[in-house]
């Protein structure tokens, strides 16, 4: 029974071996060229360490492989992206009174609301407009008692008329406002303040009866007039995008209707997590048929038809650490080709290196024949992995022999599995007699569980 259990204990060191030889081989480094690439190539196209594949006719058509030539064509390229309806900051005004007060009445008093430009916003009591009123009005009573009187003295009040009534102008008072209030003589405890400008209110931060303080913001107004459209552009087509190139909108609310816009700017960063550029399409909207918050599609058509090498957009795998395409030689096998991408059109892609003109390209399916390749590589590669013998037999299976006692390392004279005892007379087969401690005569015998509990 020891022996069996140490027999097992040896086989599974064994078996830890030939694992911990199998994960430093999958660890192992490749061999870099000079170039700075891993494989075992120098010049010439770069080729993916995935192995060929072999597909036969009813095979490639049952899992829906097609094939495509490479072709030498005019690629027309298109840079699109998706934009969104912004508002034109140029055209976004902010009302803040200029002095402390109350909100009497609040003339406009949700948002959204459209306003005209001079439209009452709201009336304010303020002490100050209170005191500014009074000295309007005092200094118009002495420029019409000093008006009989010397030059100097009908200027003087004169003078001061003016810096009373230009005080209320500063303080974004109407003209309208100042004049009622010269020729009915009397103070007001409230002046209504109007729009400064037509549009939208995109912001109400007040309610009727709060007290506000000078320069707080309690409207917000965008004219939406003119819009802007905003969209993001990834780093590689940048060289596409130009300053005052026209480009075609397409909007999801307008179904069927193209509009057409210029570039008016290009941001001068770029956004270091998404590696885009953003631009700017500046668009008339007198219809307010665009509204904040829209999206688009934003089409901008690369100038320029040179001949450039061309395959199917679904002929290209790429898999984050390379870019690659099944080339099929002339004994119909798969070969990966590692390869760089150039300009794009809806349907076609250029390739800037590792295919050729006349080269047969897998068009559609091309997922799985990577996977039926990788596959194959990895199987291939397990034959030269330490401590895995792939030609022969392993030790233990059908057919083969089992490995004698002596071939086992730290295992001397260890019974194999499957093979008889040898008896201590020498008979083969015949299981050794168990032995029992001599006993003194009068002892009491005890059944062999009893003693097996006593630890004999």
């Amino acid at each position: 029974m020891h022996r069996r259990v140490l027999w097992l204990l040896g086989f599974v060191g064994l078996l830890a071996t030939a694992v911990v030889g199998v994960v430093l081989a999958s660890r192992q480094p490749e061999p870099v060229t000079a170039a700075g690439h891993t494989g075992h190539g120098g010049g010439g196209p770069a080729v993916s360490k995935a192995s060929p594949v072999t597909l036969s006719a009813d095979a490639a058509r049952r899992i829906g492989v097609t094939f495509a030539p490479v072709l030498s064509e005019s690629l027309a390229g298109e840079v699109r992206t998706v934009g969104m309806v912004v508002y034109d900051e140029t055209r976004v005004t902010t009302v803040a009174p200029k002095l402390d007060g109350w909100i009497e009445r609040l003339d406009v008093n949700i948002s959204g609301a459209p306003v005209r430009r001079g439209a009452p916003l709201f009336a304010i009591y303020s002490p100050m407009l209170v005191t500014a009123q009074e000295e309007l009005l005092l200094a118009r009573r002495l420029a019409r008692e000093v008006a009989a009187g010397t030059p100097d003295a009908a200027r003087g009040a004169s003078e001061l008329v003016e810096s009373a009534r230009r005080r209320l102008m500063y303080w974004d008072i109407p003209a309208e406002e100042i004049a009622e209030l010269e020729r009915s003589g009397e103070v007001r405890k409230t002046l209504t303040l109007r729009a400064p400008t037509s549009g939208i209110v995109i912001e109400k931060n007040v309610l009727q009866g709060q007290r506000i303080m000078a320069g707080e913001p309690v409207f917000r107004i965008a004219d939406l007039s003119v819009v802007w459209i905003e969209g993001e552009v990834f780093e590689r087509d940048l060289s596409a995008i130009r300053l005052g190139q026209m480009v075609t909108l397409e909007f999801q609310a307008l179904a069927g209707v193209a509009r057409r816009g210029r570039i008016t700017y290009l941001y001068p960063t770029l956004n270091a997590e998404t590696r885009t550029a953003r631009i700017r399409v500046q668009m008339p909207n007198g219809d307010g048929t665009l509204k904040p918050g829209m999206y688009a599609t934003i089409r901008v058509a690369t100038q320029g038809t040179a001949v450039a090498v061309t395959v199917p957009r679904s002929a290209v795998l790429a898999t984050g650490k390379r870019t690659l395409v099944f080339i099929k030689d002339a004994t119909g096998s798969l070969i990966p080709r590692d390869v760089v991408l150039g300009r794009a059109s809806d349907s076609r892609v250029e390739i800037a290196s590792g295919v050729v003109p006349g080269d047969t390209v897998v068009a559609s399916a091309t997922f799985l024949v990577d996977a039926e390749s990788n596959l194959g590589s990895a199987l291939g590669g397990m034959g030269n992995m330490p401590g895995m013998d792939m030609g022969t037999p392993a030790a233990g299976s059908r057919g083969a022999p089992p490995p004698a006692p002596q071939d086992m390392p730290n295992m001397p004279n260890m019974p194999v599995p499957g093979t008889p005892t040898p008896s201590p007379r020498g008979t083969p087969g015949a299981p050794a007699a168990p032995r029992t401690p001599a006993r003194p005569p009068g002892s009491t015998t005890e059944s062999p569980g009893v003693h097996a509990r006593h630890g004999g």
